[in-house]
């Protein structure tokens, strides 16, 4: 009850002017946290095993910096959130409506410099490529009320379980729910937060369940994913700004 009552005032301009504007995203230095999070996504996906026809990506938020080294693997991108503000936000990014949030700083940052391809390409094929955005519920054994058919190929889900779940146990179940939209074999990419209690949009404090990075092993094993990788990352004191009490960041690659 509590959680719901803190997301009905969640602000997703003010959750990306703390979270995706500088001094969090600063593309200098390797060094930071948003290259270090497309760092490694883009690894991940270079290995060229992640791939096939659906990918759904799971409390996507208002954000799609991270959808974007996955978009070249998949067919079918599917963004879904509980919060009916945060699709809309998404939408407005995909029909390319004037006031969206920019992302093109995080789209060159990950073409570059592998890539000759104007920018623009790779914005182009993520919007025609993100054919749905869905309302989710990860507490429910359905997430998305119905099975999603066929099952996706890989599940992506980035800063949102620890987010929505009261306790660690709330967030095995909801990753195990989850697991339930992926295929037998699917992949499954997590970044989340470690250390964190809470985090500010706009006048809502929302709390998080604090991972360590035992916690996450322990929750993917029990949910039923067989953990491939899983990396990690300090907050460093420059980049800890008040906006959460985050102690760092954590990558995960499992497959169910």
């Amino acid at each position: 009850a509590e959680l719901r009552e803190g997301y009905e005032h969640f602000d997703p301009r003010a959750y990306l002017r703390n979270n995706y504007l500088p001094p969090r995203a600063d593309f200098s230095s390797e060094e930071f946290v948003v290259p270090w999070k497309l760092r490694c996504l883009a690894e991940t996906f270079a290995s060229g095993e992640i791939r096939g026809r659906t990918l759904i990506d799971v409390g996507s938020g208002p954000t799609i910096y991270q959808l974007l080294s996955a978009c070249d693997h998949f067919e079918e991108i599917v963004a879904t959130d509980y919060l009916a503000v945060n699709r809309e936000e998404l939408g407005r990014w995909a029909r390319g409506e004037p006031g969206a949030f920019d992302w093109s700083p995080f789209i060159q940052h990950v073409i570059l410099p592998l890539s000759l391809e104007p920018w623009q390409d790779k914005e182009r094929r993520l919007r025609q490529r993100l054919r749905r955005i869905l309302p989710i519920d990860v507490h429910r054994p359905e997430p998305l009320g119905a099975p999603l058919c066929p099952p996706a190929d890989a599940l992506l889900s980035a800063f949102c379980l620890e987010a929505v779940s009261p306790d660690r146990a709330a967030f095995v179940r909801a990753l195990a729910h989850v697991g339930n939209l992926l295929r037998p074999g699917g992949h499954a990419l997590l970044l989340g937060a470690l250390g964190e209690a809470f985090y500010l949009a706009g006048p809502a404090r929302l709390p998080v369940v604090p991972l360590q990075e035992s916690d996450v092993r322990e929750a993917l094993a029990a949910a039923g994913f067989a953990l491939r990788e899983l990396r990690s990352y300090a907050m460093p004191p420059a980049l800890r700004t008040g906006v959460d009490d985050v102690d760092g960041v954590f990558f995960a690659h499992a497959q169910k």
